[in-house]
């Protein structure tokens, strides 16, 4: 671990993290390294503690850490305390503290089609799930309800946010203005190729939102994309929460025309 900054999660290959903030140190004029940290569930107390002994200035977190990572952590944010995970660890006063960004990162993209959100379905009960339901709330969505394969995980995410839990086989059985998928379903590797609705479900859906990212066409990009429904791209949330976190290591706003170029040029040329 010699570089300043990096990502932790399990597994990481799929992650563009590294791409993005390396190029926007290079840009600044910046010192200092981004690198990815594959990181198994039982050797993340032990990262934490290099992080401490090493002063890492800037960690990204994701699957699965953003709510295990908390306890090692001298503090959180308000907006991480809202969501109950973190995907951004970063040092002020000496404390090693937790943020999300992800809020942020979903917040943008979906505010132009605010008006047409009427209800709202959160596919996953992880951090990101979490996230999701603090936007939609942050966003003043009246009707907002969570699905998960495992029912008791969605349960208690439901009774966190106050909002609905719906079991996972009935997710297609009514009408939703929007769909927010936030599993790893359709994500390049193991999940490549699934998706987490049914190809026949979009009769009566206004708007997708699918947080995968890599590859930028997912399987439910393309059949809601068939079905003639409206797409949003994890592309852009993964774009608007990195930018947010480069801003709080080095106090310094990336250029966004750029970084998007720089994220669609990648993907393209590796099949993403």
């Amino acid at each position: 671990m010699t570089a300043p900054y990096g990502i932790i999660g399990w597994p990481l290959g799929h992650s563009k993290s590294p791409l993005l903030h390396n190029w926007g140190l290079r840009t600044s004029g910046l010192p200092g390294k981004y690198e990815a940290w594959p990181t198994e569930p039982k050797k993340l107390k032990a990262f934490m503690a290099e992080v401490r002994a090493r002063h890492i200035k800037g960690v990204s977190v994701t699957i699965p850490h953003k709510q295990a990572v908390m306890p090692y952590l001298d503090g959180l944010t308000e907006r991480a305390t809202r969501v109950g995970a973190v995907n951004t660890l970063f040092w002020a006063g000496g404390k090693l503290l937790g943020d999300n960004t992800d809020v942020a990162g979903i917040v943008a993209p979906l505010a132009p089609h605010r008006e047409a959100i009427g209800s709202a379905l959160v596919l996953g009960a992880g951090g990101a799930a979490r996230a999701a339901c603090a936007a939609l709330q942050e966003l003043g969505v009246a009707e907002i309800a969570v699905t998960n394969r495992t029912a008791a995980k969605a349960e208690t995410l439901a009774k966190d946010f106050g909002i609905t839990a719906v079991a996972w086989e009935g997710r297609a059985a009514r009408p939703w203005s929007l769909i927010v998928n936030t599993t790893p379903l359709g994500m390049k590797g193991e999940h490549q190729g699934k998706s987490p609705w049914p190809g026949d479900g979009f009769g009566h859906v206004g708007l997708v939102f699918d947080l995968v990212y890599n590859p930028v066409r997912t399987v439910l990009i393309s059949d809601a994309k068939n079905a003639g429904v409206e797409v949003l791209s994890g592309l852009q949330m993964f774009l608007q929460q990195g930018l947010a976190q480069f801003e709080i290591w080095t106090g310094v706003k990336l250029e966004e025309k750029g970084a998007r170029q720089l994220l669609m040029m990648d993907l393209l040329a590796t099949g993403g």
